[in-house]
């Protein structure tokens, strides 16, 4: 069991890295006025504290400490998702455009939750 929760963290970490590298590259593409700037900005901290975040927790003290850079992270995965509405319903993005980013998010949100959960021993 350790080996595949080992393998897990593995692919989980380059998840949020290859996200955040799709990200960096989908944001030096919008547009260059001054809202899409903040925005971007907006999203670019919210998005890179996820993969921060889970980073730190690896080297978490406690079982508690874990838990919070966990939560962390979950919150920065929901900020992340109003950033980037934003960007496609302010029509600086095209749907189509922000419809991976979207599911993607969701889907590691899900992994975070789930995650938490079963830290707190509620799953």
């Amino acid at each position: 069991m350790q080996n595949g929760r080992s393998k897990f963290k593995k692919e989980f970490k380059g998840r949020l890295y290859r996200f955040v590298l799709k990200l960096i590259e989908f944001l030096d593409h919008l547009p260059k006025d001054n809202v899409s700037k903040r925005l971007g900005d907006q999203l670019l901290r919210s998005s890179t504290s996820i993969l921060g975040n889970y980073i730190e927790g690896q080297a978490a003290s406690s079982k508690k400490d874990f838990t919070n850079y966990f939560n962390i992270s979950l919150k920065s995965t929901n900020e992340s998702k109003l950033w980037i509405s934003l960007l496609r319903d302010s029509k600086r993005v095209q749907q189509k455009e922000v419809d991976w980013f979207l599911k993607e998010l969701e889907e590691i949100g899900n992994i975070f939750a789930s995650s938490i959960l079963t830290l707190k021993g509620k799953r």
